[in-house]
């Protein structure tokens, strides 16, 4: 696990502006640091030693030196292809899976990419096709940004490293805004930096004569097979995850892995058989998985590290989370996994985790929302829309008034993913200049254009592995872990995993009781009843009841009626959104903390003198 950073052609003192993309990064590999510098690419790198910590240094080369290579992440059937190649002729120079990218990009080009199990971004520089080729894992695990400067592509793990290189100007993506208030992250390809963009995943991003050239090379299908037997499919589960979590535990360092509540994390806990889990609460009862992950601890024999969160710790290291997400997010939880990082790393380098489950199995709670509306959704579309515009004209809340409203709607047009802050007509109240250029189903109807032959339950899943997994999950996970100088793995998300799940039909993934009912199932093998069959409930975090407390009140309040507020915001409305809060009067606390992690972020990248965190 390390960082990467670079950039094509000649810059004047190009080795110093080289140096200070990498010491942005250094956070992503403070073991050693390596550089490539000619006349036609400069590429540095940070490691962070996982698999053969003597000679798996980068940037690495072909045995002629005509091609270079810097790679972040991990290559989980690389001995498997390190075999294939040296059977084809190939020579390794050693054991490190980086130099299998080099050696299949040379025999299969860019076909490489769909042999690759694991999760990576990289870059290869060709010397004599003049040519870069790089490329995101199929899931978006691992993060690459990219922008075009003067003729010239610039690219790295994070975007902080991008801000270091000099011919690029530093400007906010006003449009970027809009949608994050909507989805509580940032969504489109590009980001909140006028100019720099996101590699997607499962694409690939080609550099030649000035050009750039996005492909995507791989597209997850869901196809459920109603063929299948419950036994047969949790056999199929199972075994598919016994064999991601042995490929994931491959290092030649010590792996640990994270245990909240849930089942995800305690599924891959209790076999990966490791000697280390770790986690974290909050000083609340109701927000505190510290007892329940050591009980388990106990039971399947592994060592359990703690630790609990004071509320002054979670509001004094929010600016270095949004430092380190590089765009505002506004998971609260984004916190809780930032100390749960923290902990881990004073223990070990690796870290297993249980990420992508939900997306895969189905099992977020709203996932079950199909079965709930069933009885709205079969009457005629007319008589469902007129019922919901006669429930929104009740200027006041009644019981149902909700329920009737989404049932009223097409899942397309309720369902943007786990998080719904902001509709268009709540943004145009709050925001000072609104555009309006991006309406949230503009962005969302390409995806469901993909699955609209597919129940609703799968396409809600389809649309979550194309924004939250992406935006927000894999996001956090990454920024997080690699802040405090961790690798977290993540067994759920994995191809073959995939190749399983996709054909898993509906009634095995929800049931009016619970979801990721197959692979709950499968849990069961390893894990109590109580656990295996507990609802979902995340990384919970106490921030409605903070934010009722003058103190924390008060600091968002300043917030909320800062210059930078009123830069962006009608502040007068946002204050009333806290205050309907603090008072009681409605639950703001998702709207009000996707503003203030916002204004955190701007504070951070475009007040401060932006420094490592």
């Amino acid at each position: 696990m390390c960082g990467f950073v670079g950039f094509t052609g000649q810059l004047a003192q190009g080795e110093s502006v080289l140096k200070n993309m990498m010491d942005a990064i250094i956070h992503r590999g403070p073991d050693s640091a390596g550089t490539h510098i000619d006349e036609n690419i400069s590429l540095g790198f940070r490691r962070l030693s996982i698999i053969d910590l003597d000679s798996g240094t980068q940037p690495m080369y072909n045995e002629t030196g005509d091609i270079v290579i810097v790679f972040n992440g991990e290559i989980y059937n690389y001995q498997e292809l390190r075999e294939e190649l040296i059977n084809k002729g190939h020579v390794f120079s050693n054991n490190a899976d980086t130099e299998v990218l080099i050696h299949g990009y040379e025999e299969y080009g860019e076909d490489l990419l769909k042999r690759l199990r694991g999760m990576f971004a990289f870059v290869i520089w060709d010397s004599k096709k003049k040519k870069l080729f790089g490329a995101r894992d199929f899931f978006g695990i691992k993060p690459f940004y990219y922008a075009v400067v003067d003729g010239q592509l610039v690219f790295a793990s994070e975007i902080k490293s991008i801000l270091m290189y000099t011919p690029y100007k530093k400007e906010m993506n006003k449009d970027a805004l809009e949608n994050y208030l909507t989805f509580q992250y940032s969504v489109l390809p590009e980001t909140f930096f006028k100019g720099i963009y996101k590699l997607m995943p499962s694409h690939s991003i080609t550099f030649e004569n000035g050009k750039v050239d996005i492909k995507r090379y791989w597209e997850p299908v869901f196809e459920p097979d109603e063929n299948t037997g419950l036994n047969e499919l949790v056999d199929k589960i199972d075994n598919a995850m016994q064999d991601s979590i042995k490929k994931h535990k491959i290092s030649d360092v010590e792996v640990g892995s994270f245990l909240s509540s849930g089942v995800d994390s305690s599924y891959v806990a209790a076999c990966f058989k490791g000697d280390k889990t770790f986690t974290v609460g909050f000083d609340y009862e109701k927000y505190n998985e510290i007892d329940y992950a050591k009980a388990l601890s106990e039971k399947i024999e592994i060592d359990n590290y703690s630790k609990l969160i004071s509320t002054d710790e979670y509001w004094n290291i929010l600016p270095t989370v949004q430092y380190h997400m590089d765009e505002p997010l506004a998971d609260p939880s984004a916190v809780a996994l930032y100390f749960v990082s923290k902990t881990a790393a004073e223990h070990v380098k690796v870290s297993l985790s249980g990420e992508g489950a939900d997306e895969f199995f189905g099992g977020y709670n709203i996932y079950r929302e199909p079965f709930s509306l069933r009885p709205l959704t079969r009457l005629p579309k007319p008589l469902r829309k007129f019922m919901g515009a006669v429930a929104s004209a009740v200027p006041f809340k009644i019981k149902g008034k909700n329920y009737i409203i989404r049932g009223s709607k097409d899942v397309e047009e309720r369902f943007i993913g786990n998080a719904f802050l902001f509709n268009e007509k709540d943004r145009e109240k709050i925001l000072k200049n609104p555009s309006g250029r991006y309406n949230h189903m503009e962005l969302t109807k390409p995806y469901y254009d993909k699955v609209k032959h597919l129940d609703d339950t799968t396409k809600m899943q389809y649309i979550d592995i194309h924004f939250w997994l992406i935006g927000d999950i894999l996001l956090k996970a990454d920024k997080m872990s690699m802040a405090n100088s961790l690798e977290v793995r993540v067994p759920f998300l994995d191809k073959e995993v995939f190749e399983v799940a996709r054909h898993v039909p509906l009634k095995y993934k929800v049931t009016k009781e619970n979801t990721k009912y197959a692979m709950r199932q499968a849990a069961h093998r390893y894990l109590p009843d109580m656990v295996a069959e507990k609802k979902k409930l995340g990384f919970p975090v106490p921030i409605r009841i903070w934010l009722r407390d003058e103190k924390y009140y008060n600091v968002v309040k300043e917030a909320f009626t800062s210059k930078a507020a009123e830069e962006f915001f009608k502040t007068d409305e946002i204050v009333k959104l806290l205050d309907e809060h603090k008072n009681g009067k409605n639950d703001n606390s998702r709207k009000i903390w996707a503003i203030y992690m916002f204004l955190v972020w701007h504070k951070k990248f475009f007040e401060d003198e932006l420094k490592a965190a």
